[in-house]
Parts: structure tokens; sequence; C-alpha cells
């Protein structure tokens, strides 16, 4: 049985971090419901390297994070619209919406007006400042989000930062963050029956992710600075030139970092008078890379990482996207789920499914991602709406 399995999601979200929040519960065996605007949807739907699917409102980006959910286009501007929402909201346990903050409210559809409907509601508000606080009606993007946290600030080096993470970390862990908020409510509602309004900040979620290197301000008072490919806590630990690739090691230990030097046939390192204190290596970095790089030029970094990994020396390549999801390691463990077919794309899709293995069952979408208004029908007889109805529904616009 599917952890989440009877519980029903209500998805308002674009994009992505309300999206992707809403696909760890689909996976997780919640009957997630996928609410769009009529005729566009999610605008991630548009978005993707593939233009021939983003003119089918079928993007990648939108693939990405929408699969094992059901799609219905609702009007929620509309009376009829409204209404049908709302006898959605009855039937469900959670609602997640990233609008701007009032949004909502100004709809009528805010969450003190629906818990007259559900008292036992949990819902997820999440943007990019939260709910309240100066910035709270600013538009907020990844990018925004990443400049205002802290984290461009510290990624990249001397000559290069501020720099950007190459992939919407903010919009990302704002996601994962209010999924684990919604799991922790419904996992209280079972015992005191109470619902929650959940205000996720995208900025507070990211910062709370940088516990280091905040952590060195609030109690060390180091501002924590750009180090590129560089370990702040120790030497060597980071990137290093090899005979073919990059290596990435961490002898952060003064065992692993002696045995390091006998495994690249430079034990000599080890009590060099320059390198044997865990301080002086780190003051004198750049020496000592020059030195293990040197030695490393003997062989490709496969085969280092396999030497250094037997003995214990924590390394690993660095490699590419196409790389990585075809190493046997993320094969072995099927984090990548393929639809053999999927409606609107014509073409198999693959999606990467949750980062973690349940012995119940593992987390997996239980269908491909539907098509802009696919289940609206089905949805709208669930809800007890006969055929003239419908058909009313959508002569006035309300679908």
């Amino acid at each position: 049985m599917p952890l989440l399995e009877g519980v029903r999601v209500l998805d308002l979200t674009n994009v992505l971090a309300g999206p992707f929040c809403c696909y760890q519960l689909a996976q997780l065996g919640a009957d997630v419901i996928k609410i769009e605007v009529p005729d566009t949807g999610d605008l991630a739907r548009q978005l993707g390297a593939d233009r021939e699917l983003n003119s089918k409102l079928m993007g990648a980006s939108f693939l990405a994070q929408n699969a094992g959910k059901r799609s219905i286009t609702i009007n929620l501007k509309h009376t009829d619209g409204k209404e049908i929402f709302r006898r959605l909201v009855a039937t469900a346990d959670v609602v997640v919406e990233n609008f701007r903050p009032d949004v909502m409210d100004r709809l009528g559809l805010g969450y003190e007006e629906l818990k007259k409907t559900k008292r036992k509601l949990i819902y997820c508000a999440i943007s990019g400042f939260g709910q309240t606080g100066p910035l709270k009606d600013y538009p907020a993007y990844d990018q925004i989000v990443q400049g205002l946290s802290g984290v461009m600030s510290i990624t990249g080096d001397k000559n290069s930062a501020p720099l950007r993470v190459g992939f919407p970390i903010a919009d990302t862990v704002g996601g994962i963050t209010a999924a684990f908020a919604i799991a922790a409510a419904l996992f209280r509602r079972e015992r005191s029956k109470a619902g929650e309004f959940i205000d996720v900040s995208m900025l507070e979620a990211t910062i709370a992710t940088m516990g280091w290197a905040v952590s060195n301000w609030l109690i060390a008072g180091v501002e924590p600075e750009p180090m590129g490919n560089e370990n702040m806590t120790a030497s060597p630990s980071g990137t290093f030139k090899t005979g073919a690739g990059l290596l990435n090691i961490a002898a952060n230990q003064q065992q692993q970092f002696e045995k390091l030097c006998d495994l690249i046939g430079r034990k000599e390192l080890a009590t060099d008078p320059r390198f044997a204190d865990r301080d002086e290596r780190k003051r004198r970095r750049r020496e000592l890379s020059a030195e293990i790089e040197q030695a490393l030029a003997a062989k490709p970094a496969k085969e280092w990482a396999e030497v250094l990994n037997r003995n214990n020396v924590p390394a690993g390549e660095v490699l590419s996207i196409a790389e990585v999801l075809a190493h046997p390691q993320v094969n072995q463990r099927r984090l990548v789920e393929t639809f053999s077919a999927a409606p609107g794309v014509e073409r198999a899709v693959a999606v990467v499914r949750g980062g973690f293995l349940l012995a119940s069952g593992n987390p997996q979408p239980s269908m491909p991602p539907p098509m802009l208004g696919a289940d609206t029908e089905p949805i709208l007889k669930e809800l007890g709406y006969e055929d003239a109805a419908i058909a009313q529904l959508r002569a006035t616009g309300a679908l």
C-alpha cells in the first residue's frame, strides 16, 4: 500500500516549486489533481528544449514533474468555476498553491474560506518570500532567490562569484520543503483531526539548507567566501585534474590524507612539514594540489576513483548529466522511470522519480504526465455533474 494512498491533493501550482512538491506526493500514492487555467495551463507546458513539445503544451519542463497527476481545467474567476473548486475541496485533503500572497483570498478561495468547506483541510502556500514581510508581494524566480539568499555569493571562485547554481535550486528546495511540511501535517491530522495552514518561503527554505555557511557567520563570525571547488574545512578536498577527466577527492581525515599520498606514489607528502598539519594543508592548499595533480596525471579519473575508494579514500569522477544517468549505480536502482508512450507526446517519456527506496514499495508515478484538461470530464462526473451540466459549464467558460 503506497504511503499516501487515499490522500487527495489539489495542485493549483505552476512551473517548478509547487509542481515538484506535488510530484513527490503523487509518487507516494496521493491522488493529485492538477487544476489548470483553460487553454494554456501550467506555463511549464511551454518550456523546455524541445520546441515541438512546447507547441503541444507538453514541454519537457512540464513532463519532468507532473507524471502521476490528473489534469482538470477550471476558470477560478468564474462563479461556476469557483463552485467546482469548492466541490473538489470538499473531497480533498490538501490544497497546494504558489500564487503571490492574497491572490486566493481575492478570489474568495483562501484558507479561511475553504476551511468552511473542509474543516480538516491542509493548505500549503508556496511563495518566494512567505505570506508576510516587506518582500511578500515581490515576484520571485529561482535566480532572484538565489541572489537574495546568499547562495550566489559563495558559488564559484573569487574570479567568477557571485555565480548562479546551475539548476533551479531555490525552486527545488522550496518544493521539497513543502512536501515535507505537508507530510508532517497529514501525520498530525491522523491523531488530532486538525487541519493546517503551511506558509513556505523559498528564500527561507534555501537559507535553511546552507547550515554550515550560515553557522560560520552566526556562531563563528566568519563570513563565507566563494572557494570554487575547494572545501573550506579541509585539504586536500576538492576537484583535481587527472590524466583524463576531473576527480573530486575528499581526504578530510588525517588517515585519509596519508593513504592518498601512499596510493598516488607520493608518500613523502604526508611527512612534508608544509603539509603534515591539517591547518597548514588548508593554508597551503594550492601548493598541495599542484603536487597531487602532478601524480594524478598518470591515470584517468575513472581509474583513480576505483583505486582510492577501494582503499577508503572518498573520491568520484566529475560527470555530465548524460554520463550520470547512464551510470550503473543509477540504473541498478531504477531512478529513471520510463513510460513507453505518453498522451500528446507520441514517444517514450523518461522522468526521474523520488530519490529514495521503500521496503513496502518504491515511490514512482503511476501514469505519464497528463495532457491539458485530459481528466476534466471524469473528475466532474466523480463530483456528480451530468453531461448536460458539463456542456453548459464549457459553454459559459467555467472550464
